[in-house]
């Protein structure tokens, strides 16, 4: 009998299993009882993978991925639902006789998106996962530069997530459309920092990528002026009442003062990407240092200061080039001849969208409660805790706790006083 492997959730041969039957789905069957399936074995997957790199058992479910050609799959349906999300969702909710029974398998389709970005991104660390994704890698790239592209044009107001305290009987009411766009918007935030991720992996394997998409990164959308804006902008923190407020594992933090300068690993992401596309030989052979571009690049100098530089030491080299740079002139870029490849799926991203291509019927929604129970076991309370990065902390003293309330089943604890000071029930203990 198969033993599965510490923290695991699922078995190797459910792993095996569940990864041979991803496969791609037309616009028109998201939200059906197979895409609903889907959707959970997704979900399975992503939170596997992120128990296995925690501890350090990542290989296996990598190479079921690489040896079973799912890379591909995983990125068309990553944008299959982006624009499900950006032609039917909105249709949806300017619907005013639009009142589905329930609007759960909706927030799924929502949610299908960032399953797909964090399962991307907890895998695509292995050099192999990259190289599997073959002419797919250029969607992933145009995919990374809509994102990162909303995510530098966001004001700071506009980051800060809406309430996701949503409860069932608010997702069951027709009226909650309008909290579910505001979910979706808080959600898409997440998805792009996750996607920002997942391309500054890309640019750390240039010589394992098709040969145009370097051409694609650096003189087609022009990534490094792209993550100079996310430098400057720094959508991932914000002052509020004088207090630096960041964002980071999900959720937004108040910065004590001593750690202002502290770099995060969001920064970390943005500089790392640079570091690869600026100091490749085959990126600036490739890239049009003109003066625009030489002007956004330039102004890197000033976020360079000695305090970061302590902190990435490996950015000196970075520093050393932008001087160079500043007082010469570049080569113009090497004019090869080649074709560049045009990515091609089995639909049109600029086709219109019909409003009978999606049909949410009243089967469609009773084949999600039909799954109820496999769902109740997917998200596992045991599985879900173990997917925390910090420790929970006691809500009276802040020190790690240990228990949490039988009753709410939201508030942890360390000793009977400040259970009762924080949760203001009295009843039994653990």
């Amino acid at each position: 009998m198969e033993e599965p492997c510490p923290a695991a959730l699922l078995l190797p041969g459910e792993a095996e299993a569940l990864v041979e039957s991803l496969r791609t789905f037309q616009l028109r069957e998201i939200g059906s009882h197979g895409w609903l399936r889907q959707h959970e074995y997704v979900e399975k997957l992503n939170m596997q993978a992120i128990l296995s790199a925690s501890a350090g058992h990542e290989q296996f479910l990598t190479e079921l991925l690489v040896n079973n050609a799912k890379i591909p799959t995983l990125i068309q349906e990553l944008i299959t639902v982006e624009i499900w999300k950006q032609k039917i969702f909105p249709i949806l909710c300017r619907l005013e006789d639009f009142k589905p029974k329930s609007t759960l398998p909706i927030y799924l389709v929502l949610r299908h998106e960032a399953s797909l970005i964090n399962l991307l991104e907890t895998v695509f660390f292995h050099k192999e996962i990259c190289e599997s994704a073959e002419d797919t890698i250029l969607d992933l790239i145009d995919y990374s530069h809509r994102k990162l592209t909303l995510l530098a044009a966001q004001s700071t107001s506009a980051n800060i997530p809406v309430d996701q305290k949503l409860v069932a009987e608010d997702l069951a009411n027709p009226s909650s459309m309008q909290e579910l766009k505001k979910q979706a918007e808080a959600m898409e935030f997440e998805i792009s920092l996750k996607t920002l991720s997942v391309f500054r992996f890309i640019t750390g394997l240039v010589d394992s990528l098709p040969v145009s998409a370097v051409t694609r990164m650096l003189n087609t959308h022009n990534f490094p002026c792209l993550l100079v804006q996310l430098v400057e902008h720094c959508p991932w923190s914000y002052h509020e009442e004088g207090k630096l407020k960041k964002f980071e594992n999900g959720s937004w933090y108040e910065v004590p003062h001593k750690d202002h300068v502290k770099m995060t690993k969001l920064d970390g992401q943005v500089w790392i990407a640079l570091y690869n596309l600026l100091l490749s030989s085959e990126c600036q052979r490739k890239y049009n240092f003109n003066n625009f571009s030489k002007g956004q690049l330039l102004k890197l100098r000033a976020y360079l200061t000695d305090v970061l530089l302590d902190q990435f030491p490996n950015l000196l080299e970075l520093q050393r080039f932008l001087s160079h740079l500043a007082v010469t002139d570049p080569a113009p870029p090497k004019k090869d001849l080649i074709l560049e490849q045009v990515y091609v799926l089995s639909w049109n991203r600029q086709g219109r969208v019909e409003k009978h291509d999606i049909v949410y019927s009243s089967e469609s929604v009773g084949d999600y409660f039909l799954s109820s129970i496999r769902w109740a076991k997917t998200y596992n309370l045991d599985v879900m805790e173990a997917l925390i990065p910090d420790k929970p902390k006691c809500g009276m003293c802040g020190f790690e706790a240990t228990k949490r309330c039988s009753r709410c089943r939201n508030e942890w604890y360390c000793k009977r006083l400040h259970y009762i000071n924080t949760t203001g029930h009295f009843i039994s203990f653990h």
